[in-house]
């Protein structure tokens, strides 16, 4: 494949809406180049209207996106599908297309009526194919796939143009967990190789783990904005969700770690210790699940699940504590590693 040249992308007083009405409003935002950045928020608080607005798939009404420092409206179309990248929600594929057909369209932003097809359009989709791991699924129609296969196919097809910035708006929706892995792994291998990735998530642990920048949303505008620590706080996930949430550790990645709290999980007459200190529940995860350690005895990394939640649950450690802790001891658990 071609060596991918950095493009930056930003928005300066962006508004933008449908028909009538403005869903985003005289927003300002600069995605830092080669990072994987995340956009969350509730539903429709504009997250996937900027996304689009980033992909000049909505013309603003105000302000302007600017592709590497021009307006994304004032360059052709084909010029800008060679620098961006763009996998919406629930894309739907011809029916009876093939997986090697599919991603081959991804070339299309490369050819002209006097350069066919040739030899570099071949490596490029192979290579595509190669990184998402389905080139030996390259003549089945993407009607057979599973969900996963198809999120990674159409990611594959995305890649073929060869493109430095790559959007995708809940590439994960309608996943099981195993393929939500999956595919936000394949988005950290994919950022390593220099590929500034964007993109829209509901989870937000999930969000923390793989973003290196998060971007929070409300009513059209910004909350907040910065590495996963300095977003994901109580006071703002109270006020962009609206719900009350505990913040810990994650006990795998240290991230943070997003612990909701409800109305019917600190009932004191059937958990009396779910009810404890904020202090108490992350040093009850931090000794009974990241340190390996409770007042039972001693419990190590390689201590299975159950036994680290037993030993947790007999030195009155919260249920949460216990999850946490059995978490922690769990072999096998996807995590990004050397960002």
């Amino acid at each position: 494949m071609e060596n991918l040249v950095e493009h930056s992308l930003a928005a300066d007083g962006l508004a933008v809406g449908y028909d009538q009405r403005e869903i985003i409003h005289d927003l300002t935002v600069r995605i830092p180049t080669g990072k994987i950045t995340v956009i969350v928020g509730a539903n429709a608080c504009g997250k996937s209207t900027l996304l689009k607005a980033l992909a000049r798939l909505l013309k603003p009404s105000r302000g302007s996106v600017l592709l590497d420092g021009k307006s994304i409206q004032s360059i052709p179309t084909r010029e800008v599908a060679t620098k961006l990248g763009l996998l919406p929600q629930s894309p739907t594929a011809p029916e009876g297309i093939t997986v090697a057909d599919l991603v081959g369209r991804g070339r299309y932003p490369r050819t002209r009526w006097i350069r066919q097809w040739s030899k570099t359009d071949d490596e490029a989709v192979a290579a595509a194919m190669t990184s998402t791991d389905v080139l030996e699924i390259a003549d089945r129609p993407i009607d057979e796939l599973s969900g996963g296969q198809r999120q990674r196919v159409w990611i594959a097809m995305a890649l073929a143009q060869e493109t430095n910035i790559l959007l995708l708006d809940e590439p994960t929706t309608f996943l099981d967990l195993t393929h939500q892995f999956e595919v936000l792994d394949l988005l950290v291998d994919l950022n390593k190789e220099d590929r500034t990735i964007v993109l829209v998530l509901h989870d937000l642990n999930q969000a923390c783990r793989f973003g290196d920048h998060l971007i929070a949303m409300k009513d059209g505008a910004i909350v907040a904005e910065g590495n996963p620590g300095e977003v994901i706080t109580e006071e703002v996930v109270q006020d962009v969700f609206g719900l009350g949430v505990k913040i810990v550790p994650d006990p795998v990645a240290g991230t943070p770690m997003v612990v909701p709290i409800g109305r019917h999980t600190t009932r004191a007459d059937a958990h009396p210790a779910a009810v404890s200190s904020d202090a108490g529940v992350v040093s009850g995860a931090g000794a009974a699940g990241v340190a390996g350690a409770s007042a039972a005895g001693p419990a190590s990394g390689a201590a299975d699940a159950s036994g680290v939640a037993g030993v947790s649950a007999a030195a009155g450690v919260s249920p949460a504590a216990a999850a946490l802790a059995a978490s922690a001891a769990a072999d096998g658990v996807c995590r990004p590693t050397d960002r």
